[in-house]
């Protein structure tokens, strides 16, 4: 029987995926009001905190031979101060050199042999306090990683006393032996199988009609999605290990008055923004876009409401349409609009949820495999493009109120740039992450982006537009 938990095979092929170049880790630069904490304060605080998530004091152990996937030990040399660290800035200290100390430490991978996560420190003019946050994929997805930031932070600016959190004494690591044992014994029971095969005898026969034929479609879907490549670009080519990061915020409202206006979603519009924006960058750097249809990977969260505040990857991804070659924003939108409407009736989602979920029970080499070969022969999108929804209400670090949070999502292959998006207490920020080499003109994008939603706001009028064909 096990004692430690192991990775799903999500979780694993984040790590199966990594390579010299391909760095698998998401995070966040995270500005605070500064309440004037000392860096021993700050350590209690969030060692305080450790025991709600505790897999943040786990390492990775792994089975011999590779006889089963990776499982969480507890650290027995766990020390905080490793994890938290603190910094300066350069002169002027400003928002440009925390956005530099930010592509710099998403350049480098987390030391495996280490719980896999670390927050970074510094100062910030007008009495403001920078942290950026770094884990690995393996550890937390977007939407889990809000919920575990909720957890750490507290919804009111004076929190009432808690209670004292319980002693931590690390569980023995488990010998090479009990792991090679575990795994065998896992995998020839598979307990969690049978009590989905039972599960689903017990459906009543139409809801099981419903989800074969929801089923086949996404898995048709998908699979034409995966055997489509994407257009070569001056972006896509393979990159290399090291990151640029740039920032943009928008007003969250701003953005609805644009969903209102078209009929679409919020992510429909970040969709538009990142099109046209995109379309901008290609200009100022002579590629043809005549007729240029990208191609945006966009992670889908299957995460249901009973699993919230949980560790690990429940998502699952669609390959959206970007129509880089067309000039006009309304239509740009319209466009988004419809074939995003029409990616959701496909199932595309749940086809790509299907393999994921089958993975489960790949031999661990053949997972291993196919992580590595989905990274190394990803050709089916030019971008990534995440969209998390975050709380609406303010949070707190010990009384200083969390103002602004710029998410980080990993690029991998010949995908140079990624576009993270979370909505928080009104406002709407992006962070931008681009190959150092490839993306030394990663601000022409986030001017783009900025230059995109005021043309969407200035088209925007009252009313909302519900018609199929291009407004206007």
């Amino acid at each position: 029987m096990e004692t430690h938990e192991r990775l799903s095979a999500q979780d694993a092929a984040f790590l199966y995926a990594e390579s010299p170049v391909s760095h698998m880790h998401v995070g966040s630069l995270v500005v605070f009001e500064n309440v004037g904490l000392t860096e021993e304060e700050l350590n209690a605080h969030i060692a305080s905190r450790l025991h709600l998530v505790p897999r943040f004091r786990k390492k990775l152990a792994w089975v011999p031979v590779s006889q089963g996937r990776p499982v969480w030990v507890d650290d027995p040399h766990f020390d905080i101060r490793f994890h938290v660290r603190y910094t300066g800035l350069p002169r002027p200290s400003g928002e440009r050199e925390a956005v530099t100390l930010m592509g710099r430490v998403m350049s480098r991978p987390l030391d495996r042999q280490r719980p896999l996560w670390e927050l970074w420190v510094f100062e910030l003019p007008e009495n403001r306090l920078g942290i950026i946050h770094k884990t690995h994929h393996c550890l937390i997805d977007g939407i889990s990683g809000v919920d575990l930031g909720t957890v750490l932070l507290d919804v009111a600016k004076d929190p009432p006393p808690s209670d004292p959190p319980p002693a931590w004494r690390p569980a023995p690591v488990p010998s090479k032996k009990r792991l090679l044992v575990d795994a065998l014994v896992d995998r020839y029971t598979q307990p969690a199988e049978l009590y989905r095969t039972w599960r689903a005898a017990t459906q009543p026969q139409r809801e099981l009609a419903r989800r074969a034929a929801e089923l086949g479609q996404g898995l048709f879907s998908f699979s034409r999605a995966a055997l489509e490549r994407a257009p070569i670009t001056s972006l896509n080519r393979p990159i290399g290990p090291h990151r640029r990061f740039e920032l943009v915020r928008m007003h969250l409202d701003d953005v609805k008055h644009v969903k209102n206006r078209f009929g679409c979603t919020v992510n429909d519009v970040v969709l538009a923004l990142v099109t046209g924006a995109l379309r901008k960058l290609l200009l100022s750097r002579g590629d043809y876009v005549e007729g240029l249809m990208l191609k945006a990977l966009v992670p889908v969260s299957v995460r249901d409401p009973s699993q919230r505040q949980t560790y690990g990857n429940m998502i699952s991804m669609m390959t959206a349409d970007l129509p880089v070659g067309e000039a006009n924003p309304l239509r740009r939108i319209a466009f988004v609009r419809e074939r995003m409407s029409g990616l959701k009736e496909s199932k595309q989602a749940v086809g790509a949820d299907f393999w994921v979920k089958f993975s489960e029970y790949a031999p661990p080499t053949l997972l291993a495999l196919a992580g590595r070969a989905t990274a190394a022969l990803q050709r089916m999108v030019n971008v990534i493009v995440t969209n998390v929804p975050g709380p609406q209400f303010p949070l707190y670090l010990k009384g200083g109120q969390m103002l602004e949070a710029f998410p980080f999502v990993p690029i991998m292959n010949n995908a140079s740039l990624g576009v993270a998006v979370l909505s928080y207490n009104g406002q709407l920020d992006f962070g931008l992450c681009g190959d150092w080499d490839i993306l030394p003109d990663l601000g022409v994008f986030a001017a783009g982006l900025e230059e995109s939603r005021l043309e969407l706001c200035a088209l925007a009028g009252p009313g909302k537009i519900t018609s199929t064909s291009p407004p206007g």
